[in-house]
């Protein structure tokens, strides 16, 4: 038998337990990640797996390859509308916010683990960032809806700042083992990450949409693959140009996410699938890199770093930024209160010990108790905090959803299904009366368990499901008719 074997083997029994672990979450109030990192823990050498594992390269690319995807993910789920709403205090969140929480946690750690300044400043700078996979997954399995204000500057931030943490954890280990390196030449490291990784996340979000909306292709499986195939292009191109692929492929994944063409819905179900899988592989190969007896060692430091991290940094630097941009007190406590680390903590965690410096040990072990602290603590209160400060929004979703949208033959007509919710402006009005574009036809509706024929005195009803078959360009026209307001 192939070495492959076993690792086929385990890879599968890891990840099914990865997959059934989540059912926990929305039951115990435990965010997924604790549990997949949970289950890499217990299958490691010193849980009930006794599998070894210490390969920091592999952890880091397996890592990078499903941030890849997750942060892709996250860019597909961005609408345009929560980018307008909060791109501002996103912006300064993802970059002076950052900067601020690195410098007041590294000062911290600094003291607290007796740590040299630039190393003390490293650690800052790794748990710097939100994490965008625990946000979201957090924001899903919540079960509460938040103000839509609030909800998109979170994940707005959380998919962005990434970046600025990944650019300081490079520049200080930089700085730390070549002793020469000036402002400068960070200044420049700081330019090219950043603009390099916008300009080509936008280069290639446009060639994709493009190439989405000209290209029929053979087969339906096909469209996903391809969609996904960009992503990591994106990544690609950016980070041989010395710029930051992750931030290239958020942008690239937002352009496509808001764009139109054939199979999308399709496509978005099988791409937030291999996020999950990628998260799964990522936070099950993280726990096991870990050993929980070398965890535990500097438990009383970490958890003073995180109680640091956690009421003073991220409260002290994050709340001046929101109350500018005109932020509820209430709105202003919860974002800086959900500023969940997860994965990328660990993988910069991991730099240190591919770079073979001094207190990478320790480094590691600290960040990761400190993820887990977060993770558990913020994680877990998202509901109770949000209910303390008023914020639950009861009132239900006032836009329908379109379903799916298939191409038809080799027309260039979609044919897309749409579910009334009670505040559609289509709701009690006759067919004749919508004013569907003049290529749009309605081909069928389903009511419950009937089947009506759309003739142009029937009256649309709410949960009526509405089958519409236009032309492609003309898809926001017809949303417009049966949607409160389209994005």
């Amino acid at each position: 038998m192939f070495a492959v074997d076993h690792i086929i083997l385990l890879s599968a029994v890891l990840a099914i337990f990865g997959v059934l672990a989540s059912k926990l979450s929305p039951r115990f109030g435990v965010p997924v990640l604790v549990l997949f990192l949970g289950v890499g823990m217990l299958a490691g050498e010193d849980g009930i797996g006794r599998i070894f594992f210490d390969n920091a390269d592999a952890a880091h690319a397996i890592g990078t390859f499903a941030l890849i995807l997750i942060l892709f993910d996250g860019g597909l789920q961005t609408s345009q509308k929560s980018i307008t709403q909060a791109w501002k205090p996103a912006a300064l969140l993802a970059t002076v916010g950052v900067i601020g929480t690195a410098v007041v946690t590294g000062l911290a750690a600094m003291y607290i683990l007796d740590l040299p300044l630039y190393k003390g400043l490293l650690l800052g700078a790794i748990v710097g960032s939100t994490d965008a996979a625990a946000v979201f997954s957090v924001l899903r399995n919540a079960g509460i809806r938040i103000p839509a204000k609030v909800k998109s500057t979170l994940e707005l931030e959380s998919a962005s700042n990434d970046p600025m943490a990944i650019f300081l954890t490079i520049g200080l280990i930089t700085l730390i083992q070549d002793a020469n390196t000036q402002p400068n030449d960070l200044a420049v490291l700081f330019a090219s990450q950043m603009g390099v990784g916008a300009a080509v996340g936008l280069a290639i979000g446009g060639i994709a949409v493009w190439i989405f909306r000209r290209i029929t292709l053979m087969a339906i499986g096909l469209y996903p693959v391809l969609v996904m195939l960009f992503g990591m292009l994106a990544f690609g191109v950016a980070a041989n140009l010395n710029g930051s692929g992750f931030l290239a492929t958020f942008i690239t994944g937002v352009m496509v996410g808001n764009s139109r063409f054939a199979y999308q819905k399709n496509t978005f179900v099988f791409l937030d699938g291999l996020a999950w899988l990628g998260q799964i592989a990522m936070f099950v190969i993280l726990g096991l890199l870990v050993t929980p007896t070398e965890l535990f060692v500097f438990w009383k430091e970490g958890l003073l770093i995180a109680c640091v991290l956690i009421f003073i940094a991220r409260p002290l630097v994050v709340m001046p930024i929101l109350l500018l941009f005109r932020f509820s007190l209430r709105a202003s406590l919860l974002i800086s209160w959900v500023g969940l680390r997860g994965s990328v903590p660990i993988i910069l965690a991991i730099f240190p010990l591919i770079f073979g410096m001094p207190y990478a040990e320790i480094i590691f072990n600290v960040v990761f108790f400190i993820v887990l602290i977060s993770a558990l603590l913020q994680g877990s209160t998202l509901s109770f905090a949000a209910r303390k400060l008023g914020l639950i929004v009861n009132d239900e979703v006032k836009t329908a959803s379109t379903q799916e949208i298939v191409r038809l033959a080799k027309s260039k007509r979609e044919l897309i299904k749409i579910e009334l919710a009670k505040q559609s402006p289509a709701v009690n009005k006759r067919i004749s009366e919508l004013a569907l574009p003049e290529n749009a036809v309605i081909a069928m509706i389903a009511r419950g368990e009937e089947t009506l024929l759309p003739k142009g005195n029937v009256r649309l009803i709410e949960g009526d499901q509405v089958f519409v078959i236009t032309k492609l360009p003309d898809k926001k026209m017809v949303e417009r008719c049966f949607y409160t307001e389209v994005e």
